[in-house]
């Protein structure tokens, strides 16, 4: 139990880095962030494909179709909104709404195929639901509040459109878990972490064309003029941090986060995503220099204890009825 707690403590302080990135390149933009973290991660797959080899040459064309659209939409325009959003809102605030992905994974599936997994008795779920909405409302709260003292009109929208862009961010990690867990149930003969390696592999020619489509989005005006491509105004501190987050919370984080799973039950593995929520938010408080306002501590409990509840909340599953059987 111990070791599997730590283990799950490891793995949400190097997912937490994901958050706080943008936070320190304040300078680069989301395309470029994305950009240098997956093909970081891209490249960290390839000697993990030696490894892999046998179980990825099974694979068909449409699995490797099937790991492109996982890690379009999964990783790129999810991180391409999540930085994004952090750039404008700040830190708390997106992350927060990321923090509600377990509970939102929880009532789509509860939409879509509780036949399967059995249903989440919705007024059990009910009570969870109050909490986030409370939790996010206390640091929305701060958040506005600090902004009209210290910013003009034109950084409101700013917040609002990154909070915009962190629902998006939120979109697209519960049609990720949903989406590749189906792949997984529909071939449980193949090696998940295999499917990972793929997944890894689809990342490296998305990132290098998206390496390649820098200037031109630069000269549409859709990136500052002024930026130095490809590696930006700091290249070491870029390539450092982008190798980091590629590294630990890509690879390492899910390494971590896999051994948690072996040795602890399912019920409590997933009330440790939490830890993620909770050193992301520490990250930002850090760089930011300042201790979290009593309302945004209270936002933040009310949030742990919503998720905490949900994962709590067990499915039940709908007798089937059986055929009168003639004497």
């Amino acid at each position: 139990m111990l070791a599997g707690t730590l283990f799950a403590l490891a793995a949400g302080l190097m997912w937490g880095l994901v958050f706080v990135a943008p936070l320190m390149l304040p300078d680069y933009p989301a395309a470029l962030l994305t950009v240098g973290r997956y093909l970081a991660f891209g490249l960290i797959a390839l000697p993990l494909a030696l490894v892999d080899w046998r179980a990825l040459r099974v694979l068909a064309p449409g699995d490797w179709l099937e790991a492109l659209k996982l890690s379009a939409i999964g990783n790129f325009l999810y991180y391409l909104c999540l930085s994004a959003a952090i750039q404008r809102a700040g830190g708390p605030l997106p992350t927060v709404i990321i923090g509600t992905l377990p509970v939102v994974i929880a009532i789509c599936s509860n939409l879509r195929d509780h036949e399967r997994d059995g249903l989440l008795p919705w007024r059990r779920l009910a009570p969870s639901l109050v909490l986030i909405a409370a939790g996010i409302a206390c640091v929305n709260q701060v958040e506005l509040a600090a902004l009209a003292r210290e910013a003009g009109p034109g950084e409101l929208r700013r917040y609002a459109e990154g909070a915009l862009l962190a629902v998006a961010a939120l979109a697209c990690w519960t049609w990720y878990p949903i989406r590749n867990a189906d792949w997984l149930r529909a071939h449980s003969d193949r090696s998940p972490r295999a499917w990972a390696t793929a997944q890894g592999l689809m990342t490296l020619p998305m990132a290098l064309l998206g390496l390649a489509a820098l200037p031109g989005l630069q000269w549409a005006g859709l990136l500052d003029a002024g930026l130095d491509l490809p590696l930006g105004p700091r290249p070491w501190a870029y390539i450092g941090l982008m190798l980091a987050v590629g590294l630990c919370a890509s690879w390492l984080g899910t390494l971590c986060w896999n051994e948690a799973s072996q040795r602890l039950p399912t019920s409590l593995v997933g009330q440790l995503i939490v830890f993620e929520t909770l050193a992301a938010l520490a990250y930002a408080f850090v760089l930011r220099g300042q201790v979290p306002a009593t309302l945004t501590l209270l936002g933040i409990a009310l949030l742990v204890g919503g998720v905490v509840w949900a994962l709590r909340v067990k499915p039940e599953r709908r007798a089937v009825p059986q055929p009168e059987t003639q004497p």
